[in-house]
């Protein structure tokens, strides 16, 4: 599936007590073997018009001395027997979400059958109805334990069996699909309305990669013959009016394919691989053994529909999901605390390939802002927990970026600690171990290390929760021609766990001759200890040193630079990661001044001004990052106190504003060397839209004669959304008078179409003039589902990047009545959207106390696990 700060616990008379319903924890150290394994599994699923019959054979054998336990939620029992006799009530309990069954033998085959109503689950887990009229579907999101809503079974990832699945259902729904290979298909007898498909999956394989699929979709198909020489059948299936747009993602696919035989020796192993888009689904995509199940915005892609990031995204994504093959369905997790294990692995390997798929240095951006927007708000506030969590009530509240892609960032740490081909072999040896197996951390650490025994060290970066902060300084001395580096490392303390430890830190290090502008040394030093110094021999005279190249670790950097020393990498830096970073780093040290951060943004301007020319016309993707400012979620998480979020916005607009003025003179110029043209898909053309849709933006900041023109030229002539969409985008934002008529317009043109629609309510919950009567005029829009999280979303999500909006008593009224409404009808959408509001307690009065009224009073008005873990993290945590 894709701070020094203080440790008090906040102790406030007007906050209640836990209340009484709050559910129990799981806790790692508790990890028992389950009392009996499951061998083989025949599923029978009988769909009518308003329930389900699902008959289940599970053929069992005894691991431990305890009872048969299986787990079940949202299930009609209508019987169960134990080797062909029917049980007794007084073999078997029930109580909540479990049936133990007494006194089982060793070998047990039972078969029980259930009722269940996909028709009413609104929850998007287990098997649930999507769509409504011609496009209703029955589909299944089981991971991480939504098997247990489909029928009574041991679901948890360390029982793994052979699947057989029949589906039967009426015709009207013509695809019928499960893991594995089709076996048989046909009509039921005396009913023939009715038909049926019968697949087989020869895998052995854990719950939450059962799926199944009943539909009457379209389906687009290729073939791709393996490494090993199997051919396997490829197919995409989706809406009819959706399916000329699963060209990108079936080229993903074999891309993909491809790409992991080349560079970690892995082919498919079935003779069909199959993906299914499904517009109402809580995650990105599922990795459903055989069967990926997607939400259609991550594998829909047409120039005309989808942004370029977008359609980047779809590529990435299927990529992911197929990786997952060996990182994560071969080899899966022992329980859901190894969840990094499957996930960091996997974000890590698709991560590797989409920067084989456009700049490496561009990619790398893409990942380090995404992680420092979020995974680093995560670890600085109450809801920051290890890569490995050690206890959780709700498992789907710790599918966090932590867990994704702090997780990636330490493999990535290892795979450079070791270098390629010591990599290589221990990520082999990983495959040979345990090809078939549920595996935890510690395997994954013990495979990777049969080169290098220190490997088994970075173990502590999964047990401790916070982001690292790296300090340093420099010495030379030119009698002895040395430089020395000192550094050391420090990690804020997280109430609830042990003290932090020094962890192996790789600091990818280069020194930059102050004259030629030319490196003079490279050399990765492990920073491992509190405090270390390094020394570089044979160094004439001082150099400007360049830290952390291509973040060769999830840390922050606090090295004593100069102004003039980052203006000196921006302009010579060969890196192009790190020619983004030190903008970045000079961009917080002017909008961070309150924060201890002291600079002028004069020395930062004028080295701008002088690299953007060269490098627009060198690559223009990597020219638009460079004029990346931090996102207000981004400066937000470094405030840890009297975060003011309308003096924060208006600090990095006034920088921005500063920006484009000083660029005022290129922007015209620039602009024209960046024509439309016909579409093409290459990371060229999509640097250069990339790059006109920053400089459209910035002449309109800067009142550039004729940038209104500019858009309106941009929009009507556009040949790709990321054109047109750019276009709308610069116009909202800016206000122009047209903004409204374009807006029409642009809803006129595709209201046919979910996904764009979607964009058209963002841009305007995103809009910097957003009002809170405005979102509550986008939430009663006759084309708002509620039922659809993408277009919850896509207002919702949306409106919460406007800070100065959301911490509002207005704001927060409208967001929380949001997850009010969703906490019954779908928790897991509802928790993650209590997570954004983690960083409640380091706002300014009176900020903070109407964000704590609001909060508390959502907390007395829910009732699901999933928020209710969330919202007592949010509010019981640490005054952070």
């Amino acid at each position: 599936m894709s701070t020094a700060e203080t440790d008090a616990q906040i102790i406030n008379p007007d906050m209640p007590d836990v209340p009484p319903h709050s559910p129990s924890k799981i806790n790692l150290k508790d990890y028992q073997k389950p009392s009996f394994d499951v061998d083989i599994v025949h599923l029978d699923i009988k769909l009518f018009d308003d329930h389900a019959q699902v008959n289940s054979t599970l053929e069992m054998t005894r691991q431990t001395a305890s009872d048969v336990v299986l787990f079940g939620e949202d299930l009609e029992l209508l019987s169960i027997t134990m080797n062909g006799d029917k049980l007794a009530a007084e073999h078997y309990s029930q109580e909540a979400g479990k049936l133990t069954i007494h006194d089982a033998p060793d070998k047990v085959t039972l078969d029980i059958q259930v009722r269940i109503c996909p028709q009413t689950n609104t929850a998007l887990e287990g098997l649930y109805m999507a769509g409504s009229g011609a496009d209703t579907m029955f589909v299944t999101q089981c991971e991480p334990e939504g098997f247990r809503k489909i029928t009574f079974y041991p679901d948890r990832p360390d029982v793994l069996a052979i699947f057989t699945t029949r589906l039967e259902a009426d015709k009207r729904y013509p695809t019928l699909l499960a893991n594995g290979n089709l076996v048989e298909a046909g009509e039921v007898a005396d009913a023939p309305d009715r038909h049926y498909a019968i697949w087989h999956d020869p895998t052995n394989k854990p719950s939450y990669l059962f799926a199944c699929v009943v539909a009457d979709l379209d389906v687009l198909t290729d073939t791709y013959t393996t490494s090993e020489g199997r051919e396997v059948l490829l197919e995409i299936y989706a809406k009819s009016a959706d399916i000329d747009k699963c060209d990108v993602g079936m080229q993903a696919l074999k891309d993909a394919m491809r790409w992991d035989e080349v560079n970690y020796g892995r082919a498919y192993d079935l003779d069909r691989y199959m993906i299914v888009a499904v517009s109402q689904f809580n995650m990105g995509a599922m990795e459903n053994k055989g069967l990926n199940i997607f939400n259609t915005a991550c594998v829909l892609s047409s120039p005309e529909t989808t942004t370029d990031a977008r359609s980047f995204s779809v590529k990435a994504i299927i990529a992911h999901e197929y990786f997952h093959n060996w990182t994560g369905n071969r080899i899966t997790c022992r329980d859901w605390f190894q969840l990094c294990l499957k996930e960091g692995f996997t974000v890590y390997r698709d991560q590797s390939f989409s920067a084989d798929q456009q700049s490496s240095a561009v990619q790398r951006i893409d990942d380090v802002a995404t992680l420092r927007a979020h995974q680093f708000a995560e670890d600085a506030g109450p809801l920051a927990h290890p890569v490995r969590p050690e206890s959780f009530v709700e498992i789907n509240n710790f599918y966090t970026t932590t867990v994704y892609e702090k997780g990636a960032e330490i493999v990535r740490m290892i795979a450079n600690t070791l270098g390629p081909d010591d990599f290589r072999k221990g990520t082999d040896e990983y495959f040979r171990r345990y090809d078939g197996q549920a595996v935890t951390v510690e395997d994954f650490l013990s495979a990777l290390s049969i080169t290098d025994d220190k490997i088994e060290d970075f173990i502590d970066w999964y047990r401790q929760p916070g982001t690292p902060v790296v300090s340093g300084h420099q010495n030379h001395d030119s009698a002895a021609k040395t430089l020395t580096i000192s550094l050391s490392q420090q990690t804020r303390h997280v109430s609830g766990f042990d003290a932090p430890k020094p962890l192996p830190i790789p600091v990818a290090t280069a020194l930059f001759d102050k004259e030629s502008g030319d490196i003079v040394a490279e050399r990765m030093l492990l920073l491992d200890q509190a405090a270390q110094s390094f020394v570089f021999e044979n160094v004439e005279s001082e150099p400007v040193v360049s830290l952390l190249r291509d973040f060769s670790a999830p840390v922050q950097l606090n090295y004593d630079y100069q102004d003039a020393d980052l203006a000196f990498l921006l302009k010579h830096e060969t890196n192009g990661f790190n020619r983004w970073q030190v903008t970045q780093m000079l961009v917080n040290r002017i909008l961070l001044q309150g924060q201890g951060a002291k600079s002028s943004p004069d020395v930062y301007l004028e080295a701008l001004a002088q690299t953007l020319p060269v490098l627009a016309a060198d690559d223009a993707m990597l020219a638009a990052r460079l004029l990346d400012i931090p996102s207000a979620q981004e400066l937000a998480s470094a405030i840890h106190k009297d975060y003011d979020p309308a003096l924060v916005k208006n600090q990095r607009n006034s920088l921005y504003k500063q920006v484009a003025d000083t660029l005022k003179d290129q922007l015209a110029a620039l602009y024209a060397t960046l024509p439309m043209q016909s579409y093409k898909d290459s990371a060229e053309a999509r640097g250069t839209r990339a790059l006109r849709n920053v400089v459209l933006d910035m002449a309109l900041t800067a009142d550039v004669d004729g940038a209104a023109d500019w858009a309106q030229q941009q929009y009507d002539n556009a040949s790709c959304m990321t054109e047109r969409f750019g276009a709308l985008k610069a116009m909202v934002n800016h206000q122009l008078d047209l903004a409204d008529d374009y807006l029409a317009d642009f809803y006129e043109r595709f209201q046919a179409n979910d996904l764009v629609i979607d964009l058209w309510f963002s841009v305007q919950a995103a809009a910097d003039d957003v009002t809170p009567d405005k979102v509550t005029s986008l939430l009663k829009h006759a084309d708002f589902d509620w039922n659809t999280p993408n277009r919850v979303r896509s207002v919702i999500s949306a409106f919460s990047s406007q800070p100065t909006v959301l911490w509002t008593a207005e704001g927060l009224k409208i967001y929380t009545d949001v997850i009010k409404k969703l906490d019954d009808a779908n928790p897991v959408l509802a928790s993650r959207l209590v997570q954004v509001l983690a960083r409640w307690n380091t706002l300014a009065e009176p900020h903070r106390q109407i964000a704590q009224d609001q909060l508390i009073d959502l907390q007395q008005n829910v009732t699901s696990k999933h928020v209710i873990e969330s919202l007592d993290s949010v509010l019981g945590a640490a005054d952070s």
